[in-house]
């Protein structure tokens, strides 16, 4: 079995094992595993009733990963994202009108496009057509962005009434769990034990329960039946299709499915030093996201909690096809699972945004006009909340700084199209 695993992920090429990537998937699983009551409470915000809203969030992990792991062979984990999920059921249905129906035909659409771009050559072009600094950017924002959800989960900090971030209750259970979790977590780490990841969701679940924090009951639901996912299933609707609304979602959409995606597949594949997987791994991207608006979802992202696979040793894509086993199970285990309390996962989302953080020192502070947007980046994805809206206003800055000192001919073409669609984006989005 061991031969065939490694023969099909290239484990020994890649310097892994069986046993490292099957950890580092299980680790992946519990670090994302939220998004499973997340993604769904959001997508019943549109209408989507929130049991077909699980099975749909379930599905399309699960197809997502095993698709990212058997065509790319990357540990890229593919799950609904946070934020696009917003976009379909807060802009696309209850501001832009559509039904739920509509808003996954958009998705479709979307998708379609997606799989254009990532199988022509539109995507060698569109990578090689952000500057370097950019692309350093967008992994160290990711980064202070997942620290950000990590000290968040944990209460540790929290949006306050007078300002954008206050200090959480230092007494509170939750915080104290969550730092008593983070200390264990860091020395793991730092020590390098092997399973440190597992052993803070674990150890992490037990102090929570210590703390009072934990409610144990309801634990013996019953698994939701396939039958209430069957309404949602390829529901797409093409009656709105020919409307300027419908396709100003799909345009809005497009934008941020593309250009987060490249942003965030560059982000883990440097991460594993693996960027020849680049071109596979955004293909990957393109299918699964093609393939939510008829599962009945938001589109999948290479989300950012990929990283705490990758940090766990996950190399291959036997990691992401772990995951994709985990969440297929987990429709059997959905209440176990929600006692998995935020202050065993916030440790490691900090750790690895903290990781992620280090490819500062890889931009080149005495160019500002290669800096200056590159930090723009990275500040504005934290504190926009919303990757996308981060990288559109790098992206703007870019060119325009690069203009005023005379250096235009050093942006792409492809650039200054790319900022043109993001200014345009805006513009749209201010006057509606």
């Amino acid at each position: 079995m061991n031969k065939w695993f490694n023969q099909l992920f290239q484990l020994d090429s890649n310097g892994t094992t069986v046993k490292r990537e099957v950890m580092a998937g299980a680790i992946g699983f519990f670090t994302i595993v939220y998004i499973i009551a997340v993604n769904s409470l959001i997508l019943s915000e549109a209408g989507i009733p929130l049991e077909a809203a699980i099975f749909a969030t379930i599905i399309t992990s699960v197809v997502g990963c095993l698709i990212m792991g058997f065509w790319a062979n990357v540990p890229i984990l593919l799950v609904p994202g946070m934020g696009i999920n917003a976009l379909f059921s807060y802009t696309m249905v209850q501001s832009m009108g559509l039904s739920w129906q509509e808003a996954l035909a958009v998705v479709f659409i979307s998708g379609l496009i997606f799989v254009f771009v990532a199988f022509s050559r539109f995507a060698k072009t569109l990578s090689e057509s952000i500057p370097h600094s950019l692309k350093e950017a967008i992994t160290v924002g990711l980064g202070l962005f997942l620290m950000l959800i990590g000290l968040e989960k944990g209460g540790i900090v929290e949006k306050g009434t007078n300002s954008i971030i206050a200090l959480g209750e230092l007494g509170d259970p939750q915080v104290l769990a969550t730092i008593l979790t983070f200390l264990l977590a860091i020395i793991l780490f730092m020590r390098n034990v092997p399973g440190n990841f597992l052993i803070t969701v674990v150890a992490g679940t037990a102090i929570a329960w210590a703390f009072g924090l934990i409610n144990v009951q309801n634990t013996n639901e019953k698994p939701f039946a396939l039958s209430d996912y069957m309404e949602v299933f390829g529901a797409m609707s093409f009656d709105n299709v020919l409307s300027v609304t419908f396709w100003i979602a799909i345009f809005s959409l497009t934008m941020v499915l593309v250009f987060e995606n490249i942003g965030l597949v560059h982000g883990h594949v440097g991460f594993i030093n693996r960027p020849e997987q680049f071109k596979r791994a955004f293909q990957a991207n393109s299918v699964s996201a093609l393939l939510s608006g008829i599962f009945g979802t938001s589109p999948t992202v290479s989300t950012v909690e990929s990283a705490a696979s990758m940090a766990a040793g996950g190399r291959t894509g036997l990691t992401a096809v772990t995951t994709g086993f985990l969440f297929m199970l987990s429709a059997f285990f959905i209440p176990v699972i929600k006692l998995i309390p935020n202050s065993a996962i916030a440790p490691i989302l900090i750790i690895i945004g903290g990781l992620m953080l280090q490819n500062i020192r890889n931009l080149d502070l005495k160019d500002m006009s290669e800096s200056f947007p590159a930090i723009f980046i990275i500040a504005m994805i934290p504190f926009t909340y919303s990757i996308a809206d981060g990288i559109a206003i790098g992206f703007i800055l870019y060119p325009i700084l690069k203009i005023s000192i005379g250096k235009a001919k050093e942006v792409s073409f492809a650039l200054y199209v790319i900022a043109a669609l993001f200014l345009f984006n805006f513009v749209f989005h201010v006057i509606s």
